[in-house]
């Protein structure tokens, strides 16, 4: 290793503070309904602040919607949400972007936990590689069947269904919600026409 590069080593910070650990009732309290232009997630007592959707980011809401409206599950009632509570596990709350909830499930919203079949998150700038790698195990632990990453930077859209299985779609690569939503597809090209 040379000088040069030993100096460049990161050392730890000793005066970095810890985040604060907090109890799910006090996040409850002090973060549900926070309206401050970020969404809060609580991960093992850590508060994860991250910002809202921006306009871009709901203009592709509105068009999964529009695509979404087309399905059978539509039709029974099912419909798509954007960032609303689930509970991936008794220690992690999430807020994913845009979630599907059945007609079943969203008739038992605010009074039991649902966990959504199919769900996507529109990856920003400020999205970190290992987080959204670390959400992903993380819905498919908690039973989500398909998981869209949306990157409007790139017009691209990373179809899991499971942590291994993923189709990359761009252009007029189909991109489906299959097996949660099987009539619920979208060409990339559309999504970000």
């Amino acid at each position: 290793m040379s000088s040069t590069a030993a100096t460049a080593e990161k050392k730890p910070n000793p005066t970095a503070r810890k985040p604060r650990r907090i109890s799910r009732e006090e996040f409850l309290r002090e973060y549900s309904d926070m309206e401050d232009g970020y969404k809060y997630e609580w991960n093992d007592g850590i508060v994860e602040k991250t910002k809202s959707m921006n306009q871009e980011q709901s203009r592709i809401f509105f068009l999964l919607n529009k695509f979404f409206a087309k399905t059978a599950a539509s039709k029974k009632g099912g419909g798509l949400i954007s960032e609303t509570d689930m509970w991936t596990s008794k220690n992690q709350l999430r807020r994913p972007d845009i979630l599907f909830f059945t007609g079943d499930q969203i008739e038992k919203l605010g009074k039991e936990n649902q966990i959504a079949p199919w769900l996507a998150e529109i990856i920003s700038e400020n999205d970190k590689a290992d987080k959204i790698n670390e959400k992903l195990e993380e819905y498919f632990r908690a039973g989500v069947q398909v998981v869209w990453h949306i990157y409007p930077a790139s017009k691209q859209v990373y179809v899991y269904t499971s942590v291994e299985d993923v189709t990359i779609c761009r252009g007029k690569t189909v991109c489906s919600g299959a097996p949660a939503v099987p009539d619920f597809e979208v060409t990339a090209e559309e999504l970000f026409a």
